[in-house]
């Protein structure tokens, strides 16, 4: 039996912060207390740190198996697990595409072998798999992915008849991309009359616009209503979508929920002349406006998680004209860092972000054992050094890709030490030789 014991740490759990000891014993968490001596474990003093439990990602893009010279499973989880990414839930749209069960499983075999930090995936619908996704067990994978507009690796489901069949068809969580693809065709042929494929970057977010997302997300929306889908609109852009979704009943008993992404929080389109295609993403970047009123709903939890939609691609990819560039940038390292920095700013509370980024997930996706501090439960934790500034630069990105949106960016914060089901897998920039990392199991 290997044991870690956890002492002075400054734990962030379940809306409070307490110091505490902690006792890790093989994979889990044995107790919590004030005051643990254990002479058998290897005792590690954190001297008053912040004691997280380790982020849950639910949007990833580690672009294995097809697209590996962007990342890997292997590359891209060890940079997760360097930024208190403990667990993630990767999406579909790789090559070959994760739309049949036999696909998903061969990805639980890379991830199973390769993986850092633990794993889930998405089961991608589309016009033509409804029969496949019927015969999915809903304890399987962490849900189904649709993609309402299209976007990197085009997955678009635009049958109505097929799209009201899966919402019809499965006990599942369903997590939606929600972009018009009319208006943005509509958009698109505008602007590229108008500058060719060398459209300003500024036009991105007029392009793939806040009309665009309500419409798609209120057609989602009232899908679920009317078939009793447990819809999940991913990475809201816009004010105006915000207003379609409810504080008035806990997480537990909502049947459509919502997520915002870091970009969102982070930039808006003031960055785009600094930033160009760097922070190209679908759905775009918007105004400070949007900015301030995602920020709204989710400090009055509307808004219920905090992701990254990681989606890393090379420099030499971004560095094309508007038509040919693609969306996305990589994440995972550097987001918690980023929300602790909006802490520092005041902007939300260590209690809260936490809730957004480790409970609510695991809640929302009826995840086992993770997402708390709690005995029983297993031992992903996350120390946060508070007053250690960090600097994004080249050298200190894990990235495949090489690059970040935040090179630049000194935070006030830095990871120190996380632990993977009880791994200490990363500790003050190195990372352990084994790997602990487990697949998701599910209590549907």
């Amino acid at each position: 039996m290997s044991k870690i014991l956890l002492k002075n740490a400054k734990v962030v759990n379940e809306n409070s912060v307490f110091e505490s000891d902690i006792l890790l014993e093989n994979d889990i968490i044995a107790r919590i207390d004030s005051d643990i001596s254990d002479t058998n474990a290897t005792v590690i003093d954190l001297k008053g740190d912040l004691l997280l439990p380790g982020v849950i990602d639910d949007q990833v893009h580690f672009r294995e198996p097809g697209l590996t010279h962007k990342g890997t499973i292997a590359t891209e989880s060890r940079a997760a697990i360097a930024g208190g990414i403990t667990t993630y839930m990767e999406q579909p749209n790789t090559n070959p595409q994760t739309t049949t069960i036999e696909k998903l499983e061969e990805k639980f075999a890379i991830a199973a072998k390769d993986s850092f930090a633990n794993f889930s995936f998405l089961f991608g619908g589309t016009n033509d798999n409804l029969e496949e996704l019927k015969k999915l067990d809903k304890n399987a994978c962490s849900g189904v992915k649709l993609f309402l507009g299209s976007s990197t690796g085009n997955m678009l489901v635009d049958n109505e008849v097929v799209l009201e069949k899966i919402f019809s068809n499965t006990e599942m969580v369903i997590s939606a991309h929600c972009e018009d693809e009319s208006t943005i065709r509509a958009n698109m042929a505008k602007y590229q009359e108008m500058y060719g494929d060398n459209i300003p970057i500024e036009m991105h977010p007029i392009i793939r616009s806040a009309e665009a997302c309500y419409l798609s997300s209120s057609k989602a929306i009232a899908l679920a209503k009317k078939t009793g889908a447990r819809l999940h609109v991913f990475h809201v852009s816009t004010g105006i979508e915000t207003d379609l979704f409810t504080n008035a009943i806990p997480l537990e008993e909502k049947r459509i929920t919502a997520e915002v992404c870091i970009h969102h929080l982070w930039f808006s389109d003031e960055d785009y002349a600094e930033k160009g295609t760097l922070i190209k993403w679908n759905p775009a970047v918007k105004t400070k406006s949007d900015r301030e009123k995602l920020w709204e709903a989710l400090l009055d939890d509307r808004i219920d998680v905090v992701a990254t939609d990681h989606a890393p691609h090379t420099l030499e990819e971004k560095d094309n004209p508007y038509t040919k560039a693609p969306s996305g940038g990589p994440l995972v390292q550097h987001a918690l860092l980023a929300m602790l920095q909006k802490e520092k700013e005041g902007k939300i509370s260590l209690e809260k972000m936490v809730e957004k980024m480790c409970h609510n997930p695991a809640k929302l996706f009826d995840i086992d054992r993770r997402g708390f501090i709690r005995e029983g439960y297993f031992a992903d934790l996350v120390q946060v050094k508070q007053n250690s500034q960090n600097q994004v630069k080249k050298d200190n990105i894990f990235y495949k890709c090489g690059w970040s949106p935040f090179e630049g960016v000194t935070f006030d914060a830095s990871i120190g030490r996380t632990f993977v089901n009880g791994l200490l897998a990363y500790d003050h920039g190195i990372f352990a030789n084994e790997k602990r990392a487990k697949r998701l199991t599910f209590n549907r």
